[in-house]
This record gives C-alpha cells, structure tokens and sequence, in this order.
C-alpha cells in the first residue's frame, strides 16, 4: 500500500512557477504521482494559501477563474476542514515542537488524516513531527519507498518512571491449621 502524502502550498506553487524549472519539475513529478496513486492529501488552510498566491502577479498567465480551476480540482482528495480537532491538535505540536502556528496547523491535518509524509520546504527536511515525517520534494524522489522516510525506532525513556513505586504485595501467611 502507498504510504499517504500530505502536500503544502508551496509545493503546488512551485508546479506552476516557470522561474525555478528544476523545482516544477520536482513539483509537477511528485503531484503526478499522487493523483495516480490517490495518496495526495492537503487541507482547506493549503488550498486557500495557494489560491490567494495563484492569483499574484508572478503567475500573471492565470485568471481569477483559471486560479480557482485548479484549486478546485485538488477539492477531490477531500482537504481536511479546520476544525476542533485540527484546532487542538495545532495547539499540542505548536507547545511541543516549538514551530509556527501554521506549521503546527498543517502537520495537525496532516496527522489526523492519517499521512506518513508531509511535503513542504516550510520544516526542517527529515523532521519527524509525531506520525509524520516532513520532507522537501527537491530532496526525496516521487514515489520513493516509505521506509526512506519513516521516523526511527523510539528509544527506551532513560528517566524513571514518576510517582511513588509500587510495593510487592506480601504473600499471605499460611492459614494456620
């Protein structure tokens, strides 16, 4: 089975950004490979960043409409809402890997969708943020194996348990006969 990929604005932009051709086609390969393998995953938050920036003038070829054909297109993968859970879930990976709200926001979505992959330049490439692993599509090939980026083993905890250690229970004495 194909891993699940969660993909950020960045990597959508790049697909159309003519200005960087090795990045679009990195982009445009990675996406490619989704859309075949139905493992693309993204969020209303990526999907209205990347309408908001489609529409810029550095990609002047587009029209409003022509923007909002392609955003709306990526509505089939079935983008996560922003909702409580994300909400929540955004505020625990803000507190315990000290990244940006939006950040955390994206890899909660991310998370609770299920994705082992996260593909943006925005976070430390290779960085393991609970189930997920981020990663850039100019340094991991479409497609490529899920073992290539799945977090290592977990290390024993080398502190001792908290609390007040439990007592062996004693064995009753032998009923006297």
């Amino acid at each position: 089975m194909t891993a699940l990929v969660f993909v950020d604005a960045n990597v959508f932009l790049y697909a159309h950004h003519a200005n960087e051709p090795a990045k679009q086609a990195r982009a445009r390969a990675w996406l490619e490979h989704l859309w075949r393998t139905g493992a693309g995953r993204t969020s209303m938050q990526v999907l209205s960043e990347y309408y908001v920036n489609l529409k810029r003038k550095e990609f002047s070829g587009l029209s409003p409409e022509g923007a909002w054909d392609y955003v709306a297109a990526l509505l089939a993968w079935t983008p996560r809402a922003v909702d409580e859970q994300v909400f929540v879930r955004a505020h625990a990976i803000e507190a315990r890997h000290r990244i940006s709200w939006w950040d955390s926001m994206i890899v909660a979505a991310a998370q609770l969708q299920e994705c082992e992959l996260l593909l943006t330049e925005g976070l430390q490439d290779r960085g393991a943020y609970g189930t997920v692993t981020a990663c850039s599509p100019f340094t991991l090939e479409a497609g490529e194996p899920s073992a290539a980026y799945e977090a290592g083993a977990r290390l024993p905890n080398p502190h001792r348990p908290r609390g007040r250690p439990r007592r062996k229970l004693r064995e009753a004495p032998a009923a006297r006969l």
